[in-house]
C-alpha cells in the first residue's frame, strides 16, 4: 500500500546529553552525536517504512551537501526519494538540538528549501495512485496552499485515499494559515500547542472542537506524557502514553503519524489507530534521533501488550 508524504525534509543533527552552551570556545563532550533524515514529510516516510509501508517522498532540498546526505539516507531507509525536487542555490533545511538529559530539545533551525515548495513541484500522477497521503508541515510550506492543490485533495479523498495533516512550528501566523487545508484532509494531528495557538482556545478540548469544525473527519491531538485526545464527531477520548525510558522526543510526533496512518490502512478503527501511533512514538522516545527505537510493525505493536 503506497503512501506519500509531502512537505517538510530537514536534517538534523543531534548531540546529548548537553546541561549547558559553553562559553567561549569551551568544550563539552557528549554521549552521541547523530545525523537523521528528519521533518513532518521526511521524518514520517522513514517511520512509515520502518512500520511496513511502500512510501515516496515529495517536496524540495537544496542542490547542496545536506541535500545529498538527506537522499541518500532516506534513499538507505527505503523511502522513494525519486519526486525529490533539488532547489538550485537553495540550502536544504536543518536543524542543530542540543538534547537536554530529560530528552527536552531546544532547536536552531534553517527552513532552507522548504518554504520554496509549491505545488508544481509535485507528481500528480503519483499522487493518485496513492493509498494514503501525508501532509507534513503544511503551515510552512506556504507555496502548496493552492486551489489547485485542495481540489486534488478533494479528488483524491472521494475515490478513498486517506489524507493525513501534521504542522511544524509553533507560530500562530503560520498555523492560522495552516487552516485552510483542514476542510480537505481526514485526519490533522498537531500537538498541544499548535492546537492552542492555531485556534486560539483556552483549553484543549475546545481547541479539538474548533478544528473539527473546519471540516476533517478527526483531531488528534498529541500531549507528550498525557498522550493523545481523539476527537471525531461522536465524541472525544483521551488515549494514555506508554510508560517507557525517555532518552529524546524528537520525531515522536512523526512517529505517532506513522503509527496512526500505518493502524489506519490495517482497516483499524481511530482510536485503536491512535494506540499504534503511541507505541510508535514511545519507541522512537527511546533513543536519539526522530528514528530511534522503531524497527518494525510487530514488536512495535508488542509494547501495546
Amino acid at each position: 500500500m503506497t503512501v506519500v508524504t509531502v512537505g517538510v525534509h530537514i536534517v538534523d543533527i543531534l548531540a546529548r546529553p548537553i546541561e549547558h552552551i559553553p562559553e567561549g570556545q569551551d568544550t563539552v563532550l557528549v554521549d552521541q552525536i547523530r545525523l537523521t533524515a528528519a521533518g513532518a514529510a521526511a521524518g514520517t516516510a522513514v517511520d512509515l517504512v520502518k512500520l511496513g509501508n511502500s512510501v515516496v517522498t515529495m517536496g524540495a532540498i537544496g542542490d547542496d551537501e545536506l541535500g545529498d546526505f538527506l537522499v541518500a539516507v532516506l534513499a538507505k531507509r527505503g523511502v522513494d526519494v525519486s519526486c525529490l525536487v533539488r532547489k538550485a542555490g537553495a540550502q536544504t533545511a536543518a536543524s542543530i538540538l542540543p538534547i537536554r538529559p530529560d530528552g527536552g530539545r531546544p532547536s536552531f533551525h534553517v527552513p532552507g528549501a522548504n518554504l520554496g515548495v509549491t505545488y508544481a513541484d509535485l507528481d500528480v500522477s503519483v499522487l493518485r495512485a496513492a493509498r494514503a497521503i501525508h501532509l507534513g508541515g503544511m503551515d510552512v510550506t506556504f507555496g502548496l496552499g493552492d486551489p489547485a492543490f485542495f481540489a486534488l485533495l478533494d479528488s483524491l479523498r472521494s475515490a478513498g485515499t486517506i489524507v493525513t495533516m501534521d504542522l511544524l512550528s509553533e507560530m500562530p501566523d503560520l498555523l492560522g494559515m495552516a487552516r485552510a487545508f483542514l476542510p480537505h484532509v481526514d485526519y490533522v494531528l498537531p500537538n498541544e500547542a499548535q492546537a492552542l495557538l492555531m485556534t486560539g482556545a483556552l483549553g484543549i478540548e475546545e481547541a479539538a472542537a474548533a478544528l473539527l469544525a473546519d471540516g476533517p473527519r478527526g483531531v488528534l491531538v498529541t500531549l507528550g506524557e498525557s498522550g493523545s485526545l481523539v476527537v471525531t464527531g461522536d465524541g472525544s477520548e483521551r488515549v494514555p502514553a506508554l510508560k517507557t525510558d525517555v532518552s529524546d522526543t524528537t520525531g515522536c510526533g512523526d512517529a505517532y503519524c506513522a503509527g496512526f496512518l500505518t493502524g489506519l490502512l490495517h482497516a483499524q478503527d481511530i482510536l485503536t489507530a491512535a494506540r499504534w501511533g503511541t507505541a510508535a512514538a514511545a519507541r522512537v522516545a527511546t533513543g536519539l534521533g526522530s528514528d530511534a527505537g522503531l524497527t518494525d510493525l510487530d514488536s512495535t505493536l508488542r509494547i501495546l501488550g
